[in-house]
């Protein structure tokens, strides 16, 4: 099967179309045939080697990156406890130090459990923007735990993890202010921002300015750190985008009164039926599913060199 495997650490150079022996459904087991996997910013953390040193030699060159995909369920092993059927249309959320590899490849074998049924309607590049970054967003509604009429702060609110935080925000019957550049306001405000304020350095100033005393939660996709505590009220929570010891995240020094929350989403890896409730959301039209671009498989790299030129809106996807 054709596979976009990282060579060696470094730029999307290092990304490279090959042929690689093809997997098969073993027991317990089901295989995906691909069809398009999303390219998450994660994915150019570890192609570059900056998070080599978390996964304790696990995802070493040469490895496969990606996160989540989209496809048609082609084999099931026997003895597989499962109600999905050969035929099935799905999305699966992938880890790529695991066994099966990362999601940039033709065919994917994975516990049942990380596969659920993709939207109805939707299509297979529409379909794999759901289960990395809508788990991830899931995770951080988990462990805060929200109550319905609090106010939410989203930092990061146009891009794909952002404008998901917005809308599960709004499906649990909170109140959410974004974070906007003037040219995504109006993207913003249809996913449903009550407030909006401008992004950029003073932001945690706007928020106060328009939720006075602070936000009850505030989720960090820009990973801002020390600079964002102040929108958040005495006694709230925030969430980091990513673990504190991971690439790019600011330092936040001291926050007594307020609850930090690091999102994980590998955790979540066989959350199945919360991968199935996103699909449910999805089809509610409570979750936009938007795409960026796609991408050839094998212009893996030229979908990576967007990714980090910044401002995409909306999820880069390789076709297979």
């Amino acid at each position: 099967m054709k596979a976009i495997v990282v060579t060696e650490f470094g730029g999307p150079e290092t990304l490279r179309l090959m042929e690689v022996p093809d997997p098969h459904a073993g027991p317990g087991q089901i295989r995906v045939r691909v069809h398009a996997a999303t390219v998450n910013p994660s994915d150019a953390v570890v192609r570059r080697g900056e998070a080599a040193a978390l996964f304790d030699g696990r995802l070493v060159p040469p490895f496969r990156p990606g996160n989540e995909a989209a496809g048609v369920v082609d084999e099931i092993g026997p003895a597989t406890e499962t109600d999905l059927k050969i035929g099935d249309r799905v999305m699966a959320f992938v880890v790529p130090y695991m066994p099966s590899g990362g999601a940039y490849a033709q065919h994917l074998v994975l516990d049942p459990r990380q596969v659920a049924l993709a939207p109805v309607g939707s299509s297979h590049a529409e379909a794999a923007t759901i289960p990395c970054n809508g788990l991830t967003v899931q995770q951080a509604m988990d462990l805060l735990s929200p109550t319905a009429g609090d106010w939410m702060a989203v930092i990061g609110a146009a891009g794909a993890v952002g404008g998901y935080t917005i809308q599960l925000a709004k499906a649990a019957g909170l109140r959410v202010v974004a974070d906007t550049a003037p040219a995504d306001e109006g993207l913003v405000r249809s996913l449903g921002a009550d407030r909006i304020v401008a992004r950029g350095p003073g932001v945690a100033d706007r928020i106060l300015e328009a939720v006075p005393g602070g936000v009850d939660s505030l989720m960090d996709w820009a990973l801002l750190g020390r600079e964002i505590l102040p929108a958040v009220r005495p006694g709230g929570q925030l969430v980091m985008g990513r673990r504190a010891d991971m690439p790019g995240v600011a330092p936040l020094g001291e926050h007594p009164d307020i609850t930090l929350h690091e999102v994980y989403v590998p955790v979540y890896v066989y959350e199945q039926g919360k991968l199935d409730a996103l699909r449910t959301h999805a089809e509610r039209g409570e979750l936009t599913m938007r795409i960026a671009a796609e991408y050839p498989a094998a212009q893996a790299p030229e979908a990576h060199r967007r990714l980090e030129a910044g401002g995409v809106r909306g999820r880069l996807v390789l076709i297979f």
